[in-house]
C-alpha cells in the first residue's frame, strides 16, 4: 500500500474553488445561481496587456526565462513601486512569481518547522495556515476583530510574538475580510518589532490599489528598519484583472533572494514568457482601467453594505479595501457554513462561510462583490426572502 509522508493529512486547501465548482453543477442542473464566492475580478484583462502577450508570441518569445524573472519586467516593478510609494527597489530583490500563493509558500517552507510558530491573520486566507501546518510549525491565529474594522492591533499582534516566532504574516487590504490597518497602527507595529530581531515579517500587499473611503494602503516597503527581514508579496491577479495569467512577483530581503531563487528553480523552473511581457504592459501602460475598476468596485461595496445591513439578522461593517464584505449572520441562528450551504442549494446565492477563513470566521461569511450590480441586488433579495421565511434547520 502506498505511504504519502504525514505532512500531506496535514495540509488544507481554499474552499473557494469547491464553492465554484458546486455552483457551476447546480447551473448544469439549469438552476439560477448567483456567484458571490470567488475571488477574482469580473472584469476582462485591459486589451492593451493582452495584445503585448500575443506579440511576444509573435515576437518569438517562446523559450525558458530565468527563474527570477526577465529583467525588463523586474525594473518595471521596481519602477512602479518607486512611482506608487517613493520608494526604492533594487530589481535585483525582484523575483517573478507565478501568482500570489507561491511566494507565501517559499516564505512558509523557509521559516516553518516543528518547534517554531508562525503568527498569521484569523479571518485569513485559508492558505497561511494549511502551508504553516503543513510545514510541521504551530500555527498562531492573530484575530482580526470587527469592532477593529478587522485591521489589526498592534498591541495585540506584538503580544503573539514568543522566543519560538519565526515568520509573522501580515495582510492589508485583508481578504476576507476588507480590513485596511492604518499607518499609525502599522507605525506601532514595525516600533515594537525592534524587540523581536529575529522574526522574518510577510507582508500579503496583492490588494494594495483597492482601499476606499479615504483609506492609503501604507506599504511595510516604506520602513528600512525591518527591509532587511520583510518579504513583500504583490502581483497583477487583483489589479489588473489577471487571475488566470498567474503572474504575481515578491520583494525578498537579500539574505533570502537566492533561497528563494534555489526553490523556483526546483519547482517551477520559470514563469511563461508571454504573461511577462504583458506584466511589463500592465505597469507601464495606461492605468485608467485600474481606476474604472477600483471605482466601480466601490460603487457596488456601498450597494452590498446597504443590502446585507437590511437583511434580517445580519450586519456588516464597511469594509474599507479589497473586493469583499464580511457581513455578521451570528444573529440569524444559523451557523455560518450551513448558512451558506443552504443559500447555494436553496436559494441560488453562493458566498464563502466564514470558518473556511480560520478559527474566528465563525458567525461571519464572506461576500465577493466582483459581480455585477444588477447580480448583487437580485443576490440580496434572494438572501432577504431566504432569512425571512426559512427557519434554522
Amino acid at each position: 500500500m502506498l505511504q504519502v509522508v504525514e505532512s500531506f493529512g496535514r495540509i488544507g486547501e481554499e474552499n473557494a474553488f469547491a464553492v465554484l465548482a458546486r455552483a457551476q453543477e447546480l447551473e448544469r442542473q439549469g438552476k439560477s445561481i448567483i456567484s458571490l464566492g470567488i475571488g477574482q475580478p469580473d472584469f476582462k484583462t485591459p486589451p492593451h496587456i493582452v495584445e503585448a502577450a500575443i506579440k511576444s508570441l509573435r515576437d518569438g518569445h517562446h523559450g525558458y526565462t530565468p527563474a527570477t524573472g526577465i529583467l525588463p519586467l523586474r525594473e518595471a516593478v521596481s519602477a512602479d513601486i518607486h512611482k506608487r510609494h517613493g520608494i526604492e527597489v533594487s530589481p535585483e530583490l525582484v523575483m517573478i512569481m507565478p501568482g500570489g500563493k507561491v511566494t507565501m509558500f517559499m516564505a512558509i517552507l523557509m521559516f516553518g518547522e516543528p518547534g517554531a510558530e508562525i503568527v498569521y491573520p484569523d479571518p485569513g486566507f485559508p492558505i497561511y495556515r494549511s502551508m504553516i501546518e503543513f510545514t510541521g510549525a504551530t500555527p498562531v491565529a492573530d484575530h482580526m476583530r470587527e469592532q477593529n474594522g478587522f485591521a489589526f492591533s498592534a498591541e495585540e499582534t506584538l503580544a503573539r510574538l514568543t522566543p519560538k516566532t519565526r515568520l509573522l504574516i501580515l495582510n492589508s487590504p485583508a481578504n476576507p475580510t476588507g480590513g485596511v490597518t492604518p499607518k499609525a497602527e502599522i507605525d506601532k507595529l514595525v516600533a515594537g518589532l525592534e524587540k523581536f530581531p529575529n522574526v522574518a515579517i510577510l507582508s500579503d500587499e496583492i490588494y494594495g490599489q483597492m482601499t476606499y473611503d479615504g483609506y492609503v494602503h501604507q506599504t511595510l516597503l516604506a520602513y528600512p528598519q525591518i527591509r532587511n527581514r520583510l518579504i513583500i508579496l504583490d502581483g497583477w491577479s487583483k489589479t489588473y484583472a489577471m487571475t488566470g495569467w498567474r503572474l504575481g512577483y515578491a520583494v525578498w530581503p537579500r539574505l533570502l533572494y537566492e533561497a528563494a531563487r534555489k526553490l523556483a528553480v526546483n519547482s517551477y523552473s520559470c514563469i511563461n514568457a508571454s504573461a511577462q511581457y504583458a506584466g511589463i504592459a500592465a505597469l507601464t501602460g495606461p492605468q485608467d482601467s485600474v481606476a474604472a475598476m477600483v471605482q466601480e468596485f466601490d460603487n457596488r461595496r456601498k450597494l452590498v453594505v446597504a443590502g446585507l445591513n437590511k437583511l434580517p439578522g445580519v450586519s456588516c461593517v464597511s469594509p474599507r479595501g479589497a473586493f469583499y464584505a464580511f457581513p455578521n449572520v451570528s444573529k440569524t441562528g444559523w451557523k455560518a457554513k450551513a448558512l451558506a450551504s443552504t443559500l447555494l442549494e436553496e436559494a441560488g446565492v453562493a458566498t464563502l462561510g466564514g470558518p473556511d477563513f480560520g478559527i474566528y470566521g465563525e458567525g461571519y461569511l464572506r461576500i465577493s462583490y466582483a459581480n455585477s450590480a444588477e447580480n448583487i441586488e437580485k443576490a440580496l433579495s434572494r438572501m432577504n426572502d431566504f432569512l425571512s421565511t426559512r427557519k434554522v434547520a
